[in-house]
């Protein structure tokens, strides 16, 4: 259920929500008061990320060069991969073999299961879920 008051108010809480889940994983859940799923979040996205770097450090994280397209995939997951890649390009992580292949695997699907969370909350927004938009049936 939709709720009927000003139009434009409620697309800028989708907005609102939108940007909060891809700042901080959880965050869009967090404000619709879906609290178990933005903590099941706010910890599953990160530790997968993290991983990733611990497999595959942070040379991982390259903007520039063939595969820029999993650099869409890895920043999906938080605008602070954009600090931590200039981080990495200004020392000098080397990885090469498979522990980078796997290292960027697990980046770019934190970064791809994040968007399915980012869309998921903006959807529960939009619908009315959780306790602060919907009323109780």
């Amino acid at each position: 259920m939709k709720p009927t008051g000003n139009t434009v108010n409620f697309s800028l809480f989708l907005i609102l929500v939108g940007l909060a889940a891809w700042v901080v994983p959880g965050a869009g859940h967090w404000l619709i008061r879906e609290r178990k799923r933005a903590i099941l979040i706010g910890i599953t996205i990160p530790a997968i990320f993290a991983t990733g770097l611990y497999i595959g450090s942070l040379g991982v994280l390259e903007p520039i060069g063939a595969a820029w397209y999993l650099f869409i995939g890895q920043i999906l997951t938080t605008p602070a991969v954009g600090v931590l890649t200039d981080i990495a390009q200004k020392g000098q992580y080397f990885v090469a073999g498979r522990p980078a292949d796997f290292g960027l695997i697990y980046t770019v699907i934190a970064g791809l299961l994040n968007l399915l969370c980012i869309s998921n909350a903006v959807y529960m927004a939009y619908c009315g879920r959780g306790q602060f938009i919907g009323e109780d049936e």
